[in-house]
């Protein structure tokens, strides 16, 4: 993970795995009262599964900026967002058609 993320150290790579590891669980946690403030009760239903879709993802990007901060490495995860928002960019734009 060290060479394929272009981390510097062992320490930095921790740092990293605990970040994503506290930020699954905050959405885990946080994830029924989420629901609770918008009248959800479960996921069934298109209303659940829109809702779920809808402030789950941005959620855990906003806890992994967060707790990225908190341990000192905003800047790995400022650039896994930019990454990520752009792959996900490329999902929505059209292709140009070849000749």
């Amino acid at each position: 993970m060290k060479e394929r993320w272009n981390l510097n150290s062992l320490i930095q790579v921790v740092l990293v795995l605990i970040v994503f590891s506290l930020t699954g669980t905050s959405v885990v946690f946080l994830k029924p009262y989420v629901f609770q403030l918008f009248g959800i009760e479960s996921l069934t239903g298109i209303k659940g599964v829109f809702l779920y879709l809808l402030l789950i993802p941005p959620l855990y990007q906003i806890l992994l900026l967060f707790y990225g901060t908190l341990l000192g490495q905003f800047n790995f995860f400022w650039k896994w967002e930019k990454k990520t928002f752009n792959s996900l960019g490329k999902l929505f734009r059209k292709r140009k058609k070849k000749d």
